[in-house]
Parts: C-alpha cells; structure tokens; sequence
C-alpha cells in the first residue's frame, strides 16, 4: 500500500477506509434485510468494484427483482470489469474491513460481515450532509447486498461472475 501522503486526491477520496467501511455497511445491511444472512468477507471484495465505477453504478437495475444472473447476460463485459476491478480493489476492501472493524462500525463474526445498527442514525444524519454522489453509492452498495442475498449463497455469486474466492 502507497502511504496515506502520497496518495493522489482522488485515492484519498474514494478509496478511504471510512467510506469504503460505509459501503461495506451499508452492503451487509442489504443482504442481511433479504435473507437474514451477513455479507460474507468473499463477496465484500465484491462490493466495491460495482459501486465505485460510475459506469457499472449507473448501469445496475433499479430493482432486485432484476436478477444478477439476468444483469449479468445483459452485461457481459461488466463481468470481467468487475472481476478485474476487484483484484485492483483488494488493498483498499481490506482497508475498509479493517477500519470498520476497528470502530466497531462492522462486525465480523466466522467470515461474515454484520452492519453495527447502532451506527444506523449517525451514518444516516452524516449521510444526509453529503453529495448526491456519496448517496448513490451507500444506496447502490445496499442493493447489491440485497442482491447477493437474493442469489443465495456467496459460491453461487462467484460461480455466476466466473470468479473463485
């Protein structure tokens, strides 16, 4: 990892451990309200690849009765965007898990991700305060949670995106 001063503006802004964390609550909160299961660690590595890139953010369904087996065959580029995003992405998801976990903003509990819901009125206050973009990702990140959790199980997201753990 490039320390923290010599990272470029833009790294510094979207690729912070804090709002990477955020993504990666509000992730574990979508899939935890679909199917009563936590965000496992393999597909919070996931997470970040589809929001952060405007193209694939903008480019997702505006609902989860869209399939991510339908998303994908519609998409069929997305899917090595997005695996090749993530192997790009690793340092700065690990970042995220670390910081969240640090603050006790997630939890993780045998290879899961839990959103902390005490943190529920400070993160929605904050993010009330900030960009449009800022919520477009916090909201994108949620549905692919409720996505994932909607697919089943993390294997079956993999196996669908053509990618292993």
């Amino acid at each position: 990892m490039t320390l923290w001063s010599q990272r470029s503006r833009e790294e510094r802004t979207l690729l912070n451990p804090a709002f990477c964390a955020a993504m990666l609550w509000y992730g574990a909160r979508g899939c935890a309200s679909v199917d009563d299961r936590a965000l496992s660690l393999e597909e919070a590595f996931l997470l970040l690849p589809f929001v952060l890139h405007r193209g694939t953010r903008e480019a997702l369904p505006r609902s989860t009765r869209t399939s991510l087996t339908i998303w994908l065959e519609e998409n069929p580029l997305a899917r090595s965007q997005i695996i090749s995003r993530a192997r790009f992405l690793v340092p700065f998801t690990r970042e995220g898990i670390t910081f969240g976990g640090l603050h006790d903003f997630i939890r993780i509990e045998k290879c899961h991700i839990h959103a902390v819901e005490e943190w529920r009125k400070i993160v929605k206050r904050k993010l009330g305060k900030s960009s449009g973009e800022v919520r477009e990702c916090m909201k994108k990140s949620e549905f692919i949670g409720k996505w994932f959790g909607k697919t089943g199980r993390p294997s079956t997201v993999f196996a669908l995106m053509g990618a292993r753990p």
